[in-house]
């Protein structure tokens, strides 16, 4: 048995009481002996060296705080460790802006055969209407690739269009659209399974395995340098469990965190096809299980985005359209009551309140078919749900899973413009599924959003900006929660939202010793210091996965 004393800490365990809304002790502990990848004992200094007065290993803390580590309970992995390595586009406020930023990529590189970048806003375009010709303006030559920043959406100029074979007389694919000038020619925007079935099948079929073996290796050291130590992969594919699994085969069989990973089943728009795909995730989650990387589920994008105005509302959006859900009920049924009845976990994208609804109407009609199972359930993003979705939730014991960060006011003008109304008083409504008692699990939906977890924290506790802390806070939006409850929800909960809170999540004997330690406490000193604190040491199972000044 290996054996690690840590002293001189100060030690948040992230455990909570049954009721979420109860106050959470801010510090816990001031030491802890590690064993073998478990926490076997945490309290003071004193009865940590009574307990192993002759540690393999001692290690002084310095008095800095250690938190449970962050497990991100929705991102994107391989899509994310692309998007480390493309053209950045959120920070640009402005056509020109983003033209500079395009023109300075393609001098930068001018053997590239392809520009991609990603995060562009919606309100950074004139009219919000994005065009081929804005881009040819100044990359003419190669195909572009711009996704947006809700990732829902691609835009692209008029090599990409030729590339993927786009005319006019190209059909708008189920769920989604290709937008077409007013002679009917496409004019450069890809929306919901049009940017999927064209633009990132046409990327996937691009990449090489060495390009997405980079791709992972890029967000594995990312995320261990952020203090992450798990995650769940939402919308898990072919190509990406190949490169994650050879990236476990680099390793021994082991990653630096733990995947949990939801299968991604599209509408086929035939019931038998799409049953065949929840068959093929069932059949993955019972081949593919270890601590390091399991399926446990399958994903449904049941709508697309506020911004986009393709999010399903239950009233429309400020210029009188509204939008259909990707999922029509009469084929999401069949695929939620087969998912429920092979234990598979269901997790279903739903921003507006339509599609929550019917997700709720889905998940209770399984619930009827299949009877008294074991199930965990979850309904992704929730940026606008109808009064008395967080109790309906609660209920059926479905987990809300939310992204802070999608709310940072810095980024929030083109959604609140969308609805205009008083839903944007409701919206991000973390505080209803608290009220409710619902599990709420937080994370970062990266890379629509900065992957960084005490950014991603700063906005739950303020309603402000992490992209520009000058940026006017989100006035209209609901209540903050608590830096130690959102320490909790990002963390605890966030493990159980894939059932693991009986193992890890927290830090408590017995329990899996994954926990970082920042130079700053963030819990005693002002909000503020969330954005500038930095992670000195990241350890899952025991192991350094990160340490400042190397990388283990």
């Amino acid at each position: 048995m290996t054996t690690t004393l840590y002293l001189n800490a100060r030690v948040f365990q992230g455990t909570a009481s049954a009721d979420p809304m109860d106050a959470v002790d801010a510090v816990d502990a001031g030491a802890f002996v590690v064993r073998d990848g478990v926490f076997a004992f945490v309290g003071s200094e004193a009865d940590a060296c009574d307990f192993a007065p002759a540690p393999d290993s001692t290690v002084d803390l310095g008095g800095q705080l250690v938190l449970p580590g962050i497990t991100d309970a929705h991102t994107h992995l391989v899509m994310m460790g692309e998007a480390l390595g493309q053209v950045g586009l959120t920070d640009a406020r402005d056509l020109g802006e983003i033209q500079r930023l395009l023109a300075e990529a393609r001098a930068a590189d001018p053997d590239a055969r392809v520009l991609r970048g990603r995060g562009w806003l919606f309100d950074s375009i004139p009219g919000g209407a994005p065009t081929a010709a804005m881009i040819d303006e100044v990359v003419p030559d190669v195909p572009v690739y711009l996704d947006a920043n809700d990732y829902h959406s691609c835009w692209v100029n008029s090599a990409a269009l030729r590339e993927l074979g786009i005319t006019r007389d190209t059909p708008d694919p189920s769920g989604g659209r290709i937008e077409r000038d007013a002679d009917g020619e496409p004019s450069g925007m890809l929306y919901e399974t049009a940017a999927v079935e064209y633009a990132w099948v046409q990327r996937d079929l691009a990449m090489t395995d060495a390009d997405r073996d980079a791709a992972v290796e890029r967000v594995l050291a990312a995320y261990s340098e952020a203090g992450v130590t798990g995650v769940v992969d939402m919308a898990l594919n072919e190509v990406a469990l190949e490169a994650l699994q050879r990236a476990a085969e680099r390793r021994g069989g082991e990653l630096p965190l733990r995947v949990a990973a939801h299968w991604l089943v599209s509408n086929a728009d035939d019931d038998a096809t799409n049953l065949e795909q929840v068959e093929r995730a069932a059949s993955l989650a019972a081949s593919i299980s270890s601590p390091w990387l399991r399926v446990v589920g399958i994903k449904l994008i049941l709508d697309g985005t506020i911004d986009a105005c393709t999010a399903a509302m239950s009233q429309p959006y400020s210029d009188g359209s509204n939008a259909d859900a990707i999922w029509p009920a009469e084929r999401l049924f069949p695929v939620v009551t087969a998912a429920d009845a092979a234990g598979l976990q269901i997790a279903m994208h739903a921003i507006g309140d339509a599609a929550s609804s019917m997700a709720l109407d889905a998940l209770e009609h399984a619930f009827e078919a299949n009877g008294d199972i074991v199930r965990r359930h979850r309904i992704e993003h929730l940026e606008y749900a109808a009064p008395g979705t967080a109790e309906r939730m609660s209920a059926l014991g479905v987990t809300a899973s939310m992204q802070p960060v999608h709310a940072d006011p810095a980024i929030l003008g083109n959604w609140i413009a969308q609805l205009d109304d008083d839903r944007v008083e409701r919206g991000f409504a973390w505080h209803e599924y608290e009220d409710a008692q619902a599990t709420l699990a937080f994370s970062t939906d990266a890379p629509t959003a900065p992957y960084g977890p005490l950014a991603n924290l700063y906005v739950a506790a303020t309603r402000e900006s992490a992209l520009d802390p000058s940026f006017p806070a989100a006035q209209t939006l609901g209540r903050t929660v608590p830096i130690e409850r959102a320490i909790v929800h990002a963390t605890r909960d966030a493990a159980a939202s894939v059932g693991d809170a009986d193992w890890r999540g927290e830090i408590r004997e017995g329990l899996a010793a994954d926990f970082f330690v920042v130079d700053t406490d963030v819990l005693s000193e002002p909000a503020a210091s969330l954005l500038t604190a930095r992670t000195v040491l990241t350890v899952v199972a025991g192991r350094v996965t990160f340490e400042a000044g190397g990388r283990a």
